[in-house]
């Protein structure tokens, strides 16, 4: 017999041990309810379940970003659903200024609501929003991210559903032949519009390489610039067609805004001067006809039969595009929600996986814990029963 290692009281302290160490372990499991808790409780299943955990946080991410996506389109649809309904008055509008029974004082009166519905529509389309971004001015180009991984995208883009874009303004100055001499300009205020003008009494060129007119609102002026057929600048001067041509100059360029416009004709030569038109110089020896620009409309022009007839036509073009926009909107809108049902499916079942690898079992690791808790209880008793047993050396002594 031997007292100096007590070999089955280290076996028995080793098992105690082991047991020990098991039943910690299911303490922990049994309390974060993981299987795996660290690297060493299951290395291969770790690095596994982490790659399924990012990619499911970036499904649910896809979803969220999918439903701020049609937060966006709503907003934009909303928004079109106003046009349409500013469009189909504008339509009324143009059906009842169509009649005759109407006089030029009563068309006038249609065409004051006229200019207010197709500002509204540009205000619309400039101020609809969403997080700070213009939805309907044509500057939208948006991409959804709907997908874990890069490049899992689709793109929105909305068109300009500003009056100008439908068609729907009117021009901001009108030119009109008048009797009598010089050129006359009305504002949109009502006030006389300045007028910058060449010397071009002194020169005898008969033809313009570029012809262009632009008004300043802030100025209230309108800047002529003429072009010559040489680089000499004493060669520009009278232009025969100068006055019909401005006129056209200044009709094509209201047609595309209702504040400043600028526009410029080429016809021939290279060279070209910008001149400055000025009042005591513009007398009627320098032109062929007189012009007048009337006060703007800025609506779609509804002041004549003629005119309210073909704006009628202009009108129900202007609501098929708004139809077709909101349209667009709306497939996206359910393409996006078929989207978030098959992120969240995918997330779902990457969720059941990744909780198979990485979750513990409840039931049967309380199994695990009982047997543990037993085999701790046992090898604690048998510890005592080992240490015992030196003591049977007493009796030889005695």
């Amino acid at each position: 017999m031997r007292i100096n290692n007590n070999i089955s009281a280290m076996n028995t302290y080793s098992r105690l041990t082991s047991a020990q160490g098991a039943q910690s372990k299911s303490l922990e499991k049994l309390s974060s309810g993981l299987r795996i808790n660290r690297a060493g409780d299951d290395a291969a299943g770790l690095a596994i379940s982490e790659k399924m955990r990012g990619q499911i946080k970036g499904l649910n991410q896809s979803v969220r970003n999918a439903q701020d996506g049609i937060s966006l389109i709503q907003t934009a649809e909303g928004a079109l659903n106003e046009t349409h309904s500013i469009l189909n008055r504008m339509r009324e509008l143009a059906v009842q200024s169509a009649n005759d029974t109407n006089t030029n004082s009563d068309r006038n009166e249609i065409q004051k609501e006229m200019d207010q519905l197709s500002i509204e529509i540009t205000r619309i389309a400039d101020n609809t929003e969403f997080n700070t971004q213009n939805l309907l001015n044509g500057d939208l180009t948006a991409k959804f991210h709907i997908g874990a991984n890069k490049g899992q995208n689709m793109t929105l883009q909305i068109g300009s559903m500003t009056s100008e874009s439908l068609s729907v303004n009117g021009k901001a100055y009108e030119a009109q032949d008048v009797t009598g001499t010089g050129l006359s300009i009305t504002s949109r205020d009502g006030k006389a519009v300045k007028i910058a003008y060449a010397n071009l009494a002194a020169a005898a060129v008969t033809d313009a390489v570029e012809e262009s007119a632009t008004y300043d609102k802030d100025t209230n002026t309108i800047t002529v610039t003429l072009g010559q057929n040489s680089s000499d600048a004493s060669t520009v001067g009278t232009i025969n067609t100068t006055n019909s041509r401005l006129k056209s100059l200044i009709e094509d360029a209201a047609s595309k805004g209702d504040e400043v416009f600028s526009v410029s004709v080429k016809t021939a030569g290279t060279e070209n001067t910008a001149l400055t038109v000025k009042p005591a110089d513009f007398t009627s020896a320098l032109w062929t006809e007189d012009v007048s620009i009337s006060a703007p409309k800025l609506g779609i022009n509804v002041s004549t039969q003629g005119a309210a007839d073909e704006a009628i036509k202009v009108i129900d073009n202007a609501i098929t595009s708004v139809s077709a926009e909101r349209s667009k909107l709306g497939a996206f809108q359910n393409r996006l929600d078929h989207t978030i049902n098959n992120l969240t499916t995918t997330s779902e079942n990457l969720a059941a996986a990744e909780s198979r690898i990485r979750d513990v079992d409840m039931a049967k690791e309380m199994m695990e814990f009982t047997k543990n808790n037993i085999l701790n209880q046992a090898s604690t008793a048998m510890l005592a029963q080992a240490n015992q047993m030196p003591q049977g050396v007493l009796q030889l002594l005695g």
